[in-house]
């Protein structure tokens, strides 16, 4: 059962919650009494975060599920309204969902296509500009909060995927723009910057076990990570 926590009965939408970062924050979520929107583009990834939040506790009729994707123009809206529809509002925003992108012709840094630019930038910036904008006014109403899911890539010392660094700072300086003036509304907007995590990014890239080993282990060198 879950316990009775700050967060108990607390409406909170996390996307990109069908796996790694996401599907731990949702799951946490879940053993605190939190209510759920939980999406993902994965019916059978996204159906194990909702077995893993039943399983810290969750209620069943507590956790919605909404197969999505980032990449359509008419998701954020989709989800802030299916949200406010089932639960009658929302307490927290984690702004989780993220892309990064290889070519597949084997080009890197910033010679991969402008194409692959564009898309990242749509998904891991502006669709989080789009889908806090429309959380707002719900958000206003409880005194909510916005958590934005950015990363170390942010930082400048140059040695990730070119594309995804850009977007990552983006969203650091997105998200000091969002705090500086939601506050206003009552509303408390903050970031968090991970390290190397070992979730399923790497493989979905397309890049093997090889590579993800050789990737985390980047972590091991104070040269690389600060």
């Amino acid at each position: 059962m879950a316990s009775s926590t700050f967060f108990q009965g607390k409406i909170i939408l996390v996307s990109g919650s069908s796996n790694g970062i996401g599907r731990e924050t949702a799951r946490m979520f879940a053993e605190r009494g939190a209510k759920l929107t939980i999406t993902g583009r994965n019916a059978e990834t996204l159906k194990r975060t909702k077995e893993l939040c039943l399983e810290a506790g969750a209620k069943e009729d507590d956790i919605l599920e909404i197969i999505s994707d980032l990449e359509n123009d008419d998701t954020p809206k989709t989800l802030v309204d299916e949200t406010v529809k089932k639960f009658g509002g929302i307490d927290v925003l984690v702004n989780n969902a993220g892309m990064a992108l290889t070519d597949t012709h084997g080009h890197t840094h910033m010679d991969v296509p402008l194409e692959l630019f564009d898309r990242t930038m749509n998904v891991n910036l502006r669709a989080i500009l789009v889908l806090t904008t429309l959380a707002v006014p719900h958000l206003e109403k409880t005194k909510g909060a916005v958590v934005n899911v950015s990363s170390i890539a942010s930082l400048p010392f140059g040695r990730s995927e070119a594309f995804y660094s850009i977007s990552k700072a983006g969203l650091d300086q997105l998200t000091i723009q969002m705090a500086s003036k939601l506050i206003e509304k009552g509303i408390r907007v903050n970031s968090v910057n991970p390290g190397l995590v070992a979730t399923d990014i790497v493989r979905k890239l397309g890049m093997g076990e090889e590579a993800e080993k050789a990737i985390l282990s980047l972590g091991e060198n104070k040269s690389m990570i600060p």
